[in-house]
C-alpha cells in the first residue's frame, strides 16, 4: 500500500479510503467487521463516514454507520491510533436531522458530540462539510442553467461560513477533532474558507471529497489544480460511478442486492444512454487487459496527478477483494490511451 499526506494535516493517509456508507442498510455489523479486518491487514488506515449513513438517508438509517464503527472500536481500542476516521455533518434540507436547517456554529458542535459518542472514540481525525449550505453543482447539476449563482446572497453564506469555522475551531480547541475537509463544494468554496481561516485564525481546511470517475470528471482541471498549490488533499468519492463501471448495471441488470434496486433519494441520475455506451467500450478494454472493469476505474483515478485517496466502497468481502487489488496495478501507456480515446468520446455522461 502507498500513502499520501493528507493535505496539510501532518497525517499520511492509504491511496485507499474505506467507505463505508453501506453499513446499517446493505450490510450489517458482521459484514463491516470482515471488510476493516481485511482492510487493515492490506494496508488501509484510512475509513471515511457520515452522521447521515447508511445509505439510502433515511429516518431508520441515520447514524446506523457511525455506530456500526463505534462498536467495532470499543471490541478493538488498540488499532485506533492506526486509523484515521473521518466523518461528515449533514447538510440542510433532511428533516430528520435538526430540522432540516444549515450547518451552523452550534449545529456543527452538536454534530460532533452525537458523532463522537455514535463512534466510540475521544476525537475525530477529519471532520468534514457532508455539503455546503448553498446550491452547488453536484449530483448532476453542473449544466448550465441548472442553478443560478447570482441569486445567491454572497455576504451571507460568507457570513455562514465563518460562523462555521468557528464552530469548527471550538470542537479542535476542545480536542474533540483535528482537521477539516470539505465534500461536495468549488473552487469559491475552498477558497472562502482558506480565506477566511488566514484572516481569523481558525482552522484550515486540510481536504475535499467530491465525485470522481471515468464517468464524471468535471473537477478536473480547475478545482483540482487549486488542491495541489493549495495542499489540499482531493478525495474522489464514487470512483466506480456508484457501482456503474464494474459494468453490472449494462443493458438494465439489476443483480440482487445491489444498490440499484434500493430506491434512491436522487434517482437513476447516472442511468444514461451515452453512460452505457462508455462502461461497455471501458469493459472491452478491461478485458483486453484482462483485469476487471471496477479495477481499470480505480486503477485509472489512482494516477491522476493530484488524487490522495480513493474512497471505494463494497457489499462484499469479494468486491471489496477486488478493488484493493486495484492499487497495485499499473497501467500501461497504451491502456490509457484507449481508455482516453473512450473518455473524449464521453466526457461527461450524466
Amino acid at each position: 500500500m502507498r500513502y499520501n499526506p493528507l493535505g496539510s494535516s501532518g497525517l499520511n493517509v492509504s491511496r485507499v479510503c474505506l467507505g463505508s456508507m453501506t453499513w446499517g442498510a446493505q450490510n450489517n455489523q458482521a459484514d463491516a467487521d470482515e471488510q476493516i479486518a481485511y482492510a487493515l491487514e492490506h494496508g488501509v488506515n484510512f475509513i471515511d463516514t457520515a452522521e447521515m449513513y447508511a445509505i439510502p438517508p433515511t429516518p431508520n438509517t441515520y447514524g446506523k454507520t457511525e455506530q456500526i464503527i463505534g462498536n467495532w472500536l470499543s471490541r478493538n481500542p488498540s488499532k485506533r491510533d492506526e486509523i484515521v476516521l473521518a466523518t461528515k455533518i449533514a447538510g440542510n434540507g433532511l428533516n430528520w436531522i435538526r430540522n432540516g436547517g444549515d450547518i451552523t456554529r452550534q449545529a456543527v458542535v452538536t454534530a460532533v458530540d452525537e458523532s463522537l459518542k455514535r463512534l466510540q472514540t475521544d476525537v475525530i481525525d477529519l471532520y468534514q462539510l457532508h455539503w455546503p449550505n448553498r446550491q452547488s453543482p453536484h449530483f448532476s447539476k453542473q449544466w448550465p442553467g441548472m442553478l443560478r449563482f447570482s441569486d445567491a446572497n454572497t455576504e451571507q453564506h460568507t457570513a455562514g461560513m465563518l460562523d462555521i469555522l468557528e464552530g469548527l475551531n471550538d470542537c479542535v480547541k476542545a480536542g474533540k477533532i483535528k482537521h477539516c475537509g470539505l465534500s461536495d463544494d468549488t473552487p469559491w468554496g475552498i477558497s472562502q474558507f482558506l480565506r477566511l481561516s488566514e484572516q481569523h485564525n481558525l482552522p484550515r481546511i486540510v481536504s475535499i471529497q467530491n465525485e470522481f470517475s471515468l464517468l464524471h470528471a468535471k473537477d478536473w482541471p480547475y478545482l483540482i489544480e487549486q488542491c495541489i498549490h493549495e495542499d489540499i488533499a482531493y478525495l474522489p468519492w464514487s470512483p466506480l460511478a456508484g457501482g456503474m463501471l464494474s459494468g453490472k448495471y449494462l443493458n438494465g441488470a439489476r443483480p440482487d442486492g445491489s444498490r440499484w434496486t434500493l430506491v434512491q433519494r436522487n434517482g437513476l441520475f447516472r442511468d444514461t444512454a451515452q453512460s452505457q455506451q462508455a462502461i461497455s467500450q471501458y469493459v472491452e478494454i478491461a478485458q483486453q487487459y484482462q483485469i476487471t472493469p471496477a479495477q481499470l476505474a480505480l486503477a485509472w483515478c489512482d494516477q491522476v496527478d493530484g488524487v490522495t485517496s480513493s474512497i471505494i466502497g463494497a457489499t462484499s468481502l469479494v468486491q471489496l477483494k477486488d478493488d484493493i487489488a486495484a492499487f497495485n496495478i499499473e497501467l500501461s501507456e497504451q491502456a490509457l490511451t484507449d481508455i482516453g480515446n473512450v473518455f473524449k468520446q464521453y466526457p461527461m455522461p450524466f
